[in-house]
């Protein structure tokens, strides 16, 4: 899995307003961001209170950004839904991000489909399969036809009640695991996630109540606890970046250092990541 070394995280609190919002994520994605992940913790409530009482008002606030992005980047950007699978299914986005307190990577992975690496793996065993039930259809068939005059069946009528092969039809998404410490994250290494992440790296104003800073050398324990791709967060910088790089993580997800001027700060950071 190649993983973009600038993961943008757009948390609708940083915005003013939702042009500010669609504006930024205009600019990441001409900048050459490839990947970003839509955050709404903090939607306003909805003006009537049964809407209130199932959370409506907030889903249909972050259903409407979400379709907006979607509109508006989706093709350029891979799209990841955060904490919400429904959401990300009714978006039509590329994937789901989950935190500690959110579904279970199984339970969401049931909601969202198969993981694109799986889906790949399967589609190339059904093309082989394909292949092999494609051989045994030409020999089913002249076997038919030497029984067709002593069964009175023809090759269409025992051809139309075998099984035949279909292509897989649920959309593959993305799956990321937030982890804070080497023990979620060796746990969220057996789930069926695709990637990880691991934070907050450095002090970070982005949460009322962080978990506490792993450093760099949290990054280096991390990098050894999974072989999958590693995204690290939490107060990075374009002057920090690098190092964190260096430390094992493969991309490096940012929110606040995006904030000002979108599309010149990331085109920074992607020079300075390489």
């Amino acid at each position: 899995m190649h993983f973009p070394r600038l993961y943008a995280i757009l948390d609708t609190a940083c915005f003013s307003s939702d042009d500010s919002l669609f504006a930024a994520a205009e600019e990441l994605a001409s900048a050459g961001v490839t990947l970003m992940q839509y955050r709404n913790k903090s939607a306003g409530p909805p003006t009537r209170p049964l809407l209130a009482c199932w959370g409506l008002g907030n889903a249909r606030q972050m259903l409407d950004h979400a379709r907006q992005l979607k509109r508006r980047v989706g093709g350029r950007v891979t799209l990841i839904m955060n904490d919400r699978a429904d959401l990300c299914l009714a978006a039509d986005f590329d994937g789901l991000h989950l935190g500690q307190d959110d579904l279970s990577p199984e339970s969401a992975r049931r909601i969202i489909g198969a993981s694109p690496l799986v889906a790949y793996q399967n589609a190339e065993a059904a093309k082989q399969n394909a292949e092999m039930a494609n051989r045994n259809t030409e020999v089913a068939k002249q076997n038919a036809e030497k029984l067709r005059f002593v069964s009175g069946y023809r090759f269409s009528d025992i051809a139309s009640r075998s099984n035949s092969i279909a292509p897989l039809g649920a959309a593959a998404r993305w799956l990321g695991v937030s982890t804070h410490n080497p023990e979620q994250l060796a746990a969220a290494d057996k789930t069926s996630a695709d990637y990880l992440a691991i934070g907050p790296v450095f002090a970070t104003s982005s949460k009322a109540n962080p978990d506490p800073v792993v450093g760099l050398e949290g990054v280096r324990r991390a990098r050894q606890l999974t072989s999958k791709p590693l995204v690290a967060i939490g107060g990075i910088t374009r002057a920090n970046a690098p190092s964190v790089i260096e430390a094992g993580a493969d991309a490096v997800a940012v929110i606040s250092d995006l904030l000002r001027d979108p599309r010149k700060s990331a085109e920074e950071f992607l020079r300075v990541l390489g």
